[in-house]
């Protein structure tokens, strides 16, 4: 009975294994079928999107320019009989005719013709250019048909400029009402060849605009012979009229072959635009992805455990590419310093603050100050726009890079942290040093920017210097300021060395006032107080330190205790 259970337990996971062999490539073609499918009828559906959105564009513009143009035949017809009009000179006839006319760059030629087809006023030349167009067939229609408002012609070649346009035209009534002529305007057909020549149609996509009457008035690109052709027999032409607008596949009206034509009317005028593309130029990218799809699943079918692998090793890309990512969001990009979010993360390290737009402990994030001496240098270049202004940004950008070297040249323990913080602005943040050696570290800064040659920008030594702002949490009881508070007056102590002067260091007030000593004062102060301190390197220092520092000459040239 063993023997038998144990046969039928094999059989049964031989014969799943079999099931799931086949049954899971034969999911997955069903499933990849489907979304082929989808995939084909979303790039309908996106040709289609793409067409309305086309068409919803040109046909704001060349209705908003017949509008434009309407208004100045309007205007003319309306100034024809103003009161005085006969009596004044021809230059301001001219003038109040045509003051609404457009000029732009596709406009042809505007006139004011009689009931016999001569010119009377012309927009453009004082007297009339003369010209005759009674044979014009916009000249007819508004002679025989006084019901006409605007009429858009057919392509006509301009006697005035010898290329073709469509015009664009108004009945002028005399008083009793019968035919005084036309108002006209030319429209150059290179209007709407500049207006389509940069869409994608793809090679065989074609824009063509008719009048309601079938005259086709543009195609583009342009076929030889197409323009002012009639094509009102088409039936599809037919439907787009009947319609008005939509999408449907069908025939070319030359029946050239299957088209998915998107088509509206253009606001209330007689013109009907019609986008069409080629339905294997819309699916040619969705069949690109049916053939990549096809192949990755005979893939995937043969190499599952391949992929099983592959994938392993993608996971541990991701996470060297994570750490990376996590190390290069801590640093500057331009000195490869600490940037300002590392110096945020050391200072919540010591006392549980940060830097928030305005400054260090916003939202109350304040951290009183540990017992350990703890000092906080903020460096800012001197005159840093003036040299980006007169050198340029390539320049500036090797000055922030020659200033990070010498910060971090100046500082001696691994522990201490130096950190562009934005723009031309540094901190050097010295865990367990006390406030002289935030001052020797200051006076090392000050030597080496003074060292800092960068003759190949121009920039040759002694040229650069920096202000120094210092404050050291020793020069205080514990508890009673907080790591914002070492921050504010630190800052407030650079502020106070640019205005003075710049190229020094000022060391912030231990009141907590806003006034700020120099290097005298501060080293006196300290002789005073604290006779044996450390620097930062460790070793032991008197308490009385003599600095020589000159604000014309350079920085600091000698700093001893």
């Amino acid at each position: 009975m063993r023997l038998v259970a144990g046969f039928w337990r094999r059989l049964d996971a031989t014969s799943a294994w079999i099931g799931l062999g086949i049954l899971a490539p034969l999911g997955m073609l069903v499933v990849s079928g489907t979304m082929l499918l989808n995939l084909r009828d979303d790039a309908w559906e996106k040709a289609q999107q793409t067409s309305r959105n086309l068409l919803q564009v040109i046909e704001r513009d060349i209705a908003r320019n017949i509008e434009v143009i309407d208004l100045a035949l309007r205007g003319a017809v309306e100034n024809l009989s103003a009161p005085g009009f006969t009596d004044v000179s021809p230059e301001l006839r001219q003038l109040i005719l045509f003051d609404r006319a457009v000029t732009t760059r596709d406009m042809g030629v505007i006139l004011v013709i009689d009931e016999a087809g001569n010119t009377l006023y012309d927009a453009n030349a004082v007297p009339a250019r003369q010209l005759n167009n009674a044979d014009r067939s916009y000249f007819r229609i508004h002679r025989d048909h006084p019901e006409i408002g605007l009429d858009i012609s057919e392509p006509v070649i301009s006697r005035f400029l010898g290329v073709p346009v469509v015009v664009l035209s108004r009945r002028i009534a005399k008083p009793d009402g019968s035919f005084g002529g036309v108002v006209q305007a030319s429209l150059k057909l290179t209007y709407f060849s500049s207006l389509f020549e940069n869409l994608a149609l793809g090679t065989k996509g074609a824009i063509n605009l008719y009048r309601a009457d079938g005259t086709r008035l543009v195609r583009y690109p342009p076929w030889d012979g197409t323009l002012g052709t009639s094509v009102a027999d088409s039936p599809v032409f037919q439907h787009l009229v009947r319609v008005g607008h939509g999408s449907f596949v069908g025939p070319t009206i030359q029946n050239t072959g299957s088209r998915l034509h998107t088509f509206m009317r253009i606001g209330d005028l007689p013109l009907i635009l019609d986008v069409t593309l080629a339905p294997e130029e819309i699916e040619a990218e969705w069949r690109g992805r049916a053939a990549v799809l096809g192949g990755v699943l005979l893939i995937l079918c043969g190499l599952t455990a391949g992929l099983s692998l592959l994938f392993g090793r993608e996971l541990r890309r991701r996470a060297r590419m994570q750490e990376e990512l996590v190390r290069l969001s801590r640093t500057d990009a331009l000195t490869g310093l600490p940037n300002r979010r590392r110096f945020e993360e050391a200072l919540a390290g010591i006392g549980g603050a940060g830097i928030g737009g305005g400054g260090i402990g916003e939202a109350g994030a304040v951290g009183s100050l540990s017992p350990f001496p703890l000092s906080l240098l903020v460096i800012d270049a001197d005159h840093f726009k003036a040299l980006n202004d007169r050198y340029g940004h390539a320049v500036g950008d090797e000055v922030l890079k020659g200033l990070a070297r010498c910060l971090e040249a100046s500082v001696a323990r691994a522990g201490d942290l130096v950190c562009r913080v934005g723009g031309e602005e540094f901190v050097v943040l010295l865990p367990g040093s006390d406030g002289l050696g935030a001052a020797r570290v200051a006076a090392r800064i000050h030597a080496a920017v003074g060292r800092l040659d960068l003759a190949v920008s121009g920039i040759a030594a002694g040229t650069l210097t920096v202000s120094i702002g210092v404050a050291s949490s020793d020069d205080v009881e514990p508890g009673m300021w907080s790591l914002s508070d070492l921050y504010r007056a630190a800052d407030a102590a650079l502020y106070a060395a640019k205005a003075d002067g710049r190229n020094q260091t000022r060391h912030a007030d231990p009141s907590g006032g806003s006034a700020a000593s120099d290097d005298a004062a501060f080293f006196e102060r300290r002789a005073l107080a604290r006779p044996m301190l450390s620097d930062p390197d460790g070793a032991p220092a008197s308490g009385s330190v003599a600095c020589d520092r000159s604000r014309e000459d350079g920085p600091f040239s000698d700093c001893s205790g």
